[in-house]
């Protein structure tokens, strides 16, 4: 049994909101913006027996859904829970960010745009509000990325529907004020092609333009200055089904296409030499669905083989099986996917969404096995066509 050293040094006891309690340094934080919420009404306190400090961590923790009835119960709960932007610069301030599912979705006949976003913490529902672009669009012509830690997203591209006419549009959303921004266009127009985002900076890359003409230009944004610039040019004209970014390049693949006589392409983006490269055999081949980076893996959701999950092996240029179960046939295709630490997201029709908790195997045949559960969906008939992870 573990020895324990009591010391017989009386130290004095204080009660909860005594003066004399030291505050650690975060207390002291929220402490100060505390008073900061509205000076007119210091002597009303935030939660009656409780310090502003306490109450304060308290009530950041408060769930959206909850802030308009919060809103009604005092003066200073209507201050705090008024101002989005200040309550989400609060929660920051006190490291208190919590993920986000920012899906962005249409509706199936209409094909009008709507964001819907899943609380991965309370699992519930929000929308956010309308995107400013034109109304005759194709919702999967668009490409999203996100900057997750500074919670902003990002909606480039696109085409006009009426007349294949690719965009050179670029929006970004704050989910700190919830408010949409038009920032500066790309050089070119595109759509359908390759994005991803690498220390910050954001890189777009082929696509199609006019006519449905590939393209293989490629270019980079610096979100803090909101200013583009040309990159090398990839090797090929080609558009993108999908993109990732695995240990700080740019990952390129066209898919495989029905009837599959095709063997599709591949390149790779190095950022520090600003060259492309051929994908190699293996990597290109094997890739036959929408992918996430967990740990410095590649993981692949199929579309052609009973909606497995694969990894992807460089030492041997092949890909793994994940043990464990198929996709839940709830999710079905079109599908779009991304993570958060060791949790897959994958967001089918209607917006049902299956979370895959990754873990290791222990199959000796196999290094990871998953695990599936369902997350009901928001109601009506959407298909997802992006999804970004963001914390607030």
């Amino acid at each position: 049994m573990q020895k324990v050293r009591v010391s017989s040094h009386q130290y004095p006891v204080h009660r909860l909101g005594d003066s004399q309690i030291s505050l650690s340094p975060k207390f002291k934080l929220a402490a100060m913006h505390s008073t900061l919420l509205d000076p007119s009404l210091d002597l009303e306190q935030l939660i009656p027996g409780l310090p502003d400090d306490v109450a304060l961590q308290c009530l950041l923790r408060v769930p959206v859904n909850g802030h308009i009835a919060c809103k009604s119960v005092c003066r200073r709960w209507h201050s705090l829970f008024g101002n989005r932007e200040r309550f989400f610069t609060l929660r920051k301030d006190l490291g208190l960010n919590d993920p986000w599912l920012f899906v962005f979705a249409y509706h199936k006949c209409t094909w009008k745009i709507v964001w819907k976003v899943l609380d991965l913490h309370h699992l519930s529902w929000h929308t956010l509000p309308a995107m400013p672009c034109k109304d005759k669009v194709c919702p999967r012509g668009f490409r999203c990325v996100s900057i997750p830690q500074e919670g902003s997203l990002f909606v480039c591209g696109g085409l006009v529907s009426d007349v294949d006419c690719p965009l050179n549009l670029v929006l970004k959303y704050e989910a700190r004020t919830d408010r949409w921004t038009v920032m500066r266009k790309m050089t070119t127009a595109r759509s359908f092609f390759a994005s991803g985002v690498i220390d910050g900076t954001i890189y777009v890359a082929g696509g199609n333009s006019t006519d449905l003409y590939e393209l293989n230009s490629a270019e980079a944004l610096d979100p803090k200055t909101g200013i583009w610039r040309p990159i090398a040019s990839m090797g090929t004209n080609m558009a993108s089904y999908d993109a990732a970014v695995l240990d700080g390049k740019l990952l390129v693949t066209e898919g495989w296409f029905w009837p599959f006589y095709v063997v599709p392409r591949g390149q790779i983006y190095d950022p520090e030499r600003d060259n492309w490269e051929n994908m190699s055999a293996g990597l290109r081949e094997g890739w036959t669905g929408s992918s996430v980076v967990i740990g410095g893996h590649l993981f692949v959701v199929t579309e052609h083989e009973r909606t497995k999950l694969k990894v992807y092996d460089p030492a041997n240029d092949s890909w793994d099986v994940v043990e464990g179960p198929p996709l839940p046939e709830v999710i079905c295709k079109p599908f779009c996917v991304n993570c958060w630490e060791r949790r897959i997201f994958v967001v089918g029709q209607n917006l049902h969404v299956a979370v895959g908790h990754i873990g290791k195997s222990s199959s000796k045949k196999l290094k990871f096995c998953v695990a599936w559960q369902i997350v009901d969906a928001p109601g009506g008939s959407f298909d997802p066509s992006s999804a970004q992870v963001l914390f607030a």
